[in-house]
Parts: C-alpha cells; sequence; structure tokens
C-alpha cells in the first residue's frame, strides 16, 4: 500500500499541452491601431458613444468588408461586425470625415485602401478583452484565412452548439484547441457522448472547462465519470463540483482506485463522496493523499484508515488534515512521548481532525498546568481536546491531590524557616519555586551541611529563594568548586549568595582572565568576588579586557579551553 501511496503522491501540477505555436507565431504587432497596455485598458473601458445609426452603418460596412471582400463565412462575418465595438470605434477615429452623412460609404473607402488586422476584431467578437488577446496578435500575419486551423476549430465548436462569446474563455484558457489537426476537435466532443452526456451537457461541461479539450485530458475526465456512475453518482452532481476549475482526472483516478483497496465498494465510497465532496474534488484530491501519507506515517492499518473515512466530519477535507497536524504539533508542545501521540493518533483521528486548538502557550496559561499535568489529562481523557478549541470559555484545571500536597509541603518548609504565613515574601517564594516540597528541604540541608548557619540560610533564601531551584548534586559541585579550587570560605555565600546562580564555566572564564590581568599588573589585585562574576559580559570586556593589548586574544583562548565546541 506504501508503494502505491508514493505514486499517488506526485506533484499535482496540470500538464498543459505544448504551446509553442503561440509563442512562435502570435506577438503583439504594430499596426494602425496600437497602444501600450495601459492606454488599451483605458480604451477598453471607455464606452462607446457613437451614435446607433453610425454604429450600424460602421457595422454594415465592416460585415461587406469581411463577407464580400475578405470571403469570410456570413454568419462569422456578420458576428465580427456586431460584437467588436471598441475596434469599430478606434476605426471611425481613423475617418477623417467622421460627420459625413455616408458613413457607410466612408467606411467602405478606408477599408478598400486601409486593410484591417482581422484577428483584432475576432478575438473581441468570441469575448475577450484587448489586454486578453493583444499578446496572441500574429506578427506577420493579418488575415484570419491565413490561419485555418483556428478558424476550423471556432467553426466546429460553433456548429457544436457553443456560444461565440464563450469560445474567448476556450482560446484563453486552452489555446492549443486552436492549433489541433482537422477533424481532432470534432473526436473530442464526439467521445463526452460515449458516457451517455447529451450534446447540451457537453456545451456545457465544454464551456465552463475548457482543459477537457486539451490532449488526453478528456479520455482521463470519461474513465472518472463511467466509474462515478457505477457508483451511483449522477452526472448533474459531478457537474456542480466541476465549477470551472482545472482538475487532475488521472489522479482522481487514482485516488478512487486507492479508496477502493481499502475495502469500501463502489456503492459505499459513491456515498462518501457526495457527504463529502472535497475529497475528491478540492485541489484534485491533493489533501486526501496528504491525510494518507499522515496516518500512514504512524502505522494505520487498512481497517483503520478505513475508519478514518467512514468518519469524516462535515468539514472540508484540508481543514480536517490541518486540525490533524495542528493537534499533533500542540502534543508535541507539551512534551507528551511519542508512543502516547502515536496511541491518541490511532484511537481519536476523527478527534483530532475536527479541533482547531488555541496557542499551546495560552492554552498553559490559562489552564494554570505545566505541560506534564496537561499531558497526563489528555492521557486520560483524549475528549479534554473538545474544551480546548477556539472559542470555547476554557476553565482553569482544578488542583490536583498531588500537587496540593506538594504546596502545603513547601508552605510548612518555609514556614520553619520563618517566613510568616501568607506573607508577601511567602507569596513570592512560592511562585519562584520548583520542584516538591521534599526537594527543597534536600537542597536547603545541602547549603547547611556545606557549613552554612540555619539562619543565614534563611535570611538569604527571603532574597534569593531561587536558589533552591537547583538540583542537590549542582548545588554541591558549585560549593565544592567555590571552597576546594576557587580557596574562598563557605562564608561567601552569605555576602554573595548570587554565586550558586551562575554556572561553573561562567566562574572559571571571569576568574581566570582576572588572575592574568591581575599578574600583569592591570587591575586591583582586591576586587570582589561579586564584581568579578556577576558584572554583564558588555561591561567586564569594556573595563577589564579590551584596555590590555592582549586582553581580546587570551579572553578568546580562554574560552576555547572552558567551552570546546
Amino acid at each position: 500500500m506504501k508503494n502505491n501511496l508514493q505514486k499517488l503522491t506526485t506533484p499535482l501540477i496540470l500538464k498543459w499541452g505544448s504551446s509553442d505555436y503561440l509563442f512562435n507565431n502570435f506577438r503583439k504587432v504594430r499596426f494602425y491601431a496600437t497602444k501600450n497596455t495601459a492606454k488599451a485598458k483605458l480604451v477598453e473601458e471607455k464606452e462607446c458613444d457613437m451614435p446607433s445609426a453610425v454604429r450600424k452603418d460602421a457595422q454594415t460596412a465592416l460585415l461587406e468588408y469581411l463577407h464580400s471582400t475578405r470571403s469570410l463565412e456570413f454568419v462569422d462575418a456578420e458576428h465580427m461586425s456586431k460584437n467588436s465595438p471598441l475596434f469599430l470605434d478606434k476605426l471611425l477615429e481613423r475617418i477623417v470625415d467622421r460627420e459625413a452623412d455616408d458613413i457607410r460609404r466612408c467606411v467602405t473607402r478606408y477599408l478598400r485602401y486601409h486593410p484591417i488586422n482581422e484577428f483584432e476584431p475576432f478575438f473581441e467578437s468570441i469575448g475577450l478583452k484587448l489586454c486578453q488577446y493583444a499578446a496572441f496578435l500574429p506578427r506577420d500575419v493579418m488575415y484570419l484565412s491565413d490561419d485555418q486551423r483556428l478558424l476550423d476549430s471556432y467553426r466546429v465548436l460553433c456548429n457544436y452548439g457553443i456560444s461565440r462569446n464563450k469560445i474567448g474563455r476556450i482560446f484563453a484558457e486552452a489555446p492549443q484547441v486552436f492549433r489541433y489537426d482537422p477533424g481532432v476537435v470534432e473526436l473530442k466532443l464526439a467521445s463526452f457522448r460515449g458516457v451517455g452526456l447529451d450534446q447540451s451537457n457537453v456545451v456545457k461541461l465544454v464551456s465552463a472547462n475548457p482543459h477537457l479539450l486539451l490532449g488526453n485530458v478528456h479520455v482521463e475526465f470519461l474513465r472518472v465519470v463511467e466509474k462515478l456512475k457505477r457508483m451511483g453518482v449522477e452526472y448533474r452532481w459531478i457537474e456542480e463540483q466541476l465549477n470551472g476549475k482545472p482538475i487532475n482526472w488521472s489522479q482522481l483516478f487514482e485516488l478512487m482506485c486507492f479508496l477502493n483497496g481499502l475495502g469500501l465498494t463502489d456503492e459505499r465510497l459513491g456515498k462518501l463522496i457526495c457527504q463529502v465532496p472535497g475529497l475528491l474534488f478540492d485541489f484534485s484530491g491533493r489533501p486526501t493523499f496528504s491525510l494518507i501519507g499522515f496516518c500512514l506515517k504512524f502505522g494505520f492499518e487498512k481497517t483503520e484508515l478505513l475508519d478514518v473515512f467512514l468518519h469524516l466530519p462535515q468539514i472540508p477535507i484540508s481543514a480536517f488534515i490541518f486540525n490533524m497536524r495542528q493537534c499533533y504539533q500542540f502534543l508535541i508542545e507539551i512534551e507528551m512521548p511519542a508512543l502516547e501521540i502515536r496511541n491518541i493518533l490511532h484511537s481519536h483521528p476523527t478527534l483530532l481532525g475536527s479541533c482547531v486548538l488555541k496557542k499551546t502557550t495560552s492554552l498553559l496559561t490559562i489552564l494554570h498546568t505545566g505541560k506534564k499535568r496537561l499531558c497526563s489529562v489528555i492521557k486520560e481523557n483524549p475528549e479534554f481536546l473538545r474544551n480546548l478549541v477556539r472559542g470555547a470559555k476554557v476553565e482553569r484545571l482544578p488542583v490536583a491531590e498531588e500537587e496540593l500536597r506538594s504546596k502545603m509541603m513547601k508552605t510548612k518548609f518555609l514556614s520553619d524557616l520563618g517566613f510568616a504565613e501568607k506573607s508577601s515574601e511567602m507569596k513570592k517564594a512560592l511562585k519562584v519555586f520548583r520542584g516538591k516540597g521534599v526537594e527543597l528541604q534536600e537542597r536547603f540541608d545541602c547549603l547547611v551541611n556545606a557549613g552554612l548557619d540555619r539562619k543565614h540560610v534563611a535570611s538569604v533564601l527571603k532574597i534569593y529563594p531561587q536558589i533552591l531551584n537547583q538540583r542537590k548534586e549542582v548545588l554541591e559541585a558549585k560549593i565544592d568548586f567555590l571552597l576546594n579550587r576557587l580557596g574562598f570560605p563557605v562564608s561567601t555565600l552569605v555576602s554573595f549568595p548570587s554565586y550558586l546562580s551562575y554556572t561553573i564555566p561562567r566562574i572559571r572564564l571571569r576568574l581566570s582572565m582576572y588572575n592574568w590581568l591581575r599578574d600583569q599588573g592591570k587591575v586591583d589585585a582586591t576586587l570582589a568576588l561579586s564584581t568579578i562574576i556577576a558584572s554583564s559580559e558588555k561591561l567586564f570586556m569594556k573595563v577589564y579586557v579590551s584596555p590590555h593589548p592582549k586582553g581580546l586574544e587570551v579572553w578568546q583562548n580562554l574560552k576555547r579551553e572552558i567551552y570546546p565546541v
């Protein structure tokens, strides 16, 4: 099945046919009414204000020219003359005696000596705007009769019943259709009748979806329609889903075969597609492929994947997979173990695809809880995720029994040290402390065992309670470094308790640099330990390191030695 997935997840890019002819033969041409694009748009938006009698005479003259002089079929010439008002207006601008009584004669005379580029009124008459067709005007060809393939395809489409003013859309979206050999367009249109579509339906289909006439797209379309009909899906419903958007029909067929392979019968699949049209028709099924790949990544079996599709909620499939990925990301952010995430994905895929969660940081703040507790709550009851969606009022989690017991132990610990109950000092310490009450007592004992008096430790904690947030082993290592490596007495911790807040590498670097500068006679030999360690790096560099010519070099060498890459 995974091999089939690799085959399915090729880029869903509609492969258009060759357009070499268009790029080689159609160029913007300079003829008597040439204007740049900006001016062309202004002309296009300008209303034709010529009197109706003048317009009618001009149309008649143009009709006679196209039919009698240029030998275009009468219906083609008539349509062009009556449906190219902008061209007519520009044509009249070229006639000096516009106010003449016989406009028809003036236009006829003008056209006799000034042949026009027939592609311009042709393109305008089929519904294209100047800004759309300007790039397609041929460079060296003026007469429609010189492009027989264009005329043949145009007449085939007209004779089939496609409105002339809608053929412009076909030209704009599928210009290759007008480069086909004679008879090709007829065969493509006739092929749609093979699945039971009558001519009126084919006309509507092709007018709204010109890409169906490109290459073998019509063959792939017919294959999909036949399969959908076997599933009990009516063509009228299929037509409603198209809405003129290009679709990779080959990809859709592969997707339906894949879903059949999961165990869905044609009848069940037909009902599912009608319930969730986006399963097939949203971006040619790309979100569905994404969902399949996401589930397979977490080891879903066929039966589990089938269950996901049978229980899809009434939301767009793209929204479903987006929500699923967002929920997965949320579980990652709260540091849930990978195995637990996998279990929730397997047991509650529909739930994850239905929930639009708030941001993780916001939820942790509102719930007033930590990641570990939230993981535990979701693990016990995944449905709890429904309470965390956007728009829902999120309630603060009730205090857990273990958390309540830990808080009581912390309060007792602080009371024993002399903190007044409910005082600002106690509130500050409770907010800052991390860990359990038992752990705080162990860390406190570590400081006392190092030789400090209990009263001194208690007074220090009122100012710097955060020093007890470090593990017992870390505190012991820092005290040992102070006493045995640096040679300072333990009483230093009373005057400089924040020493315990800094890392050993920082302390080593600062003191090593200070000792070198002291040996060079560049610093005061009686500097306090707090001045050396607690000052910011920027200040330390400016005051002590940079003034010495070799200071920066020694500093970098010490850094590489103490902080190896």
